[in-house]
């Protein structure tokens, strides 16, 4: 473990996020970290990109002077693997709702599965969630639909580079995504249920690469804090 100005000069930390922790737990995590271990009483540290609390997988951690890095970090391509379930739509697309509408499932084949993934290859028009943190007349899209507000959500264009189907077994299909900044997974898992002539939303989410970093290189938050113990 690196000495305490190391990480006030600045570090990458490989978080693997854990499931039903927000991105924000995960920094307060290290940072809590490195102030009682390594008596660093003022120390940036930020993310490179937020993950649900649904999702798990790879958070870029940066301290010190590297958060300037954050911008460069959050722009690169990244990789996701995850299951959509198909048959029901939720509100936020995921499983943060519950099932709220119901479609036919008989007629999907696993050739049209995988027929149906090339539609999303390429430069795509995708429609965020309302339930996300984009904001809109100055409140997050998911304060809107809390408060049951109807609010018109415009289209982005988003890059989807490679889209593999790595398993099939109805309602479930599992898949890899390696896509552009600001891509919703959830919002293309709702759109590939519709594509599918059927509904579809997402029950399970990793994020196991941006740019060159991967997952396998990351460790738990505890696991980060146990070995700056260790080097106390």
């Amino acid at each position: 473990m690196a000495a305490p100005e190391n990480f006030q000069e600045g570090k990458v930390v490989l978080i693997d996020k854990p499931l039903h922790w927000s991105s924000f737990q995960a920094v307060n995590k290290v940072k809590w970290a490195l102030k009682k271990h390594l008596g660093l009483k003022k120390i940036k540290v930020g993310h490179a990109g937020t993950l649900d609390p649904l999702a798990t997988g790879l958070l870029i951690v940066c301290t010190g002077k590297f958060t300037k890095r954050i911008p460069e970090l959050q722009g690169m391509e990244k990789e996701y693997t995850g299951t959509f379930m198909v048959g029901g739509t939720t509100p936020s697309f995921d499983l943060e709702t519950e099932v709220n509408a119901a479609f036919p499932t008989e007629h999907i084949t696993d050739a049209l599965v995988q027929e149906t993934t090339k539609q999303f290859i390429g430069e795509i028009d995708q429609q965020p969630p309302v339930f996300s943190a984009i904001k809109k007349d100055g409140k997050r899209l998911y304060e809107h639909a809390r408060a049951g507000e109807e609010v018109e959500i415009a289209f982005r264009k988003t890059t989807i580079h490679e889209f593999e189907i790595t398993r099939i077994a109805l309602p479930e299909i599992d898949f890899r995504v390696v896509c552009s900044k600001g891509t919703y997974i959830r919002s293309l898992a709702n759109d590939f249920g519709k594509a599918l002539q059927s509904g579809a939303h997402l029950t399970a989410l990793r994020r196991t690469k941006i740019g060159e970093f991967s997952v396998e290189d990351a460790i738990s938050p505890q696991d980060f804090e146990d070995e700056v113990s260790a080097a106390e």
